[in-house]
């Protein structure tokens, strides 16, 4: 067995594994469905929030309204954004947290600690990451974007961490205000990673 051979065999078990879990059960309103998507080759790995209740329904990452202006903020098809060999989608939460009173639940707490590890130790060849929201930022930006007090001041930095991480704000139909406050992010941010995007697409 060679050494790729080996690696997708571990990374299928490990998968499996995720897709049985059942560590928070108790606290998801519609039970467990996690989402994501890895595969060893991809070289993109995208990691938001939490799945909404459109996608616990169709067990597809990112398939709602947000997903829309994500992949044009990409600059992607969907079936580019879908191929599992390029681009890896693992949230910070895999599985719906269920609505609170402004909108849906933060991620559940145990999930990243306990899976995000030991799939990305079996994503070797991710170039660049997408932490898309506060949730991923908070959690893989630690000390570095410990000195940007909020969300704005990370993305806005966003070349400093570029082009092995990329803040993002989320897509959400929810953010329209911000990034109408926020006119440099779509003018100078989104036609950079772009670029880098279709270098790593292109490049595959």
């Amino acid at each position: 067995m060679t050494a790729s051979s080996h690696q997708a065999g571990t990374l299928a078990a490990t998968l499996a594994e995720v897709r049985n879990c059942t560590l928070c059960r108790e606290h998801l309103p519609l039970g467990p469905r996690p989402v994501l998507v890895a595969d060893s080759r991809a070289r993109l790995l995208v990691i938001g929030q939490a799945p909404g209740t459109r996608v616990h329904a169709s067990g597809i990452p990112w398939d709602d309204p947000s997903g829309d202006r994500l992949r044009n903020w990409l600059g992607l098809t969907p079936a580019e954004f879908y191929d599992a060999r390029k681009i890896a989608i693992v949230p910070m939460g895999l599985c719906y947290p269920g609505r609170g009173k402004s909108g849906d639940l933060p991620p559940r707490p145990e999930c990243a600690p306990h899976w995000h590890r030991r799939i990305l130790e079996q994503l070797p060849n991710i170039e660049t990451t997408l932490l898309i929201g506060q949730y991923a930022q908070r959690y893989y930006l630690h000390g570095q974007g410990a000195r940007h007090k909020n969300l704005t001041e990370r993305v806005k930095a966003w070349r400093e961490y570029a082009p092995r991480r990329v803040p993002l704000v989320h897509p959400s139909p929810r953010n329209q205000f911000w990034l109408q406050s926020n006119p440099w992010f779509e003018q100078e941010l989104i036609p950079a990673l772009r670029r880098q995007v279709r270098r790593l697409l292109d490049e595959w």
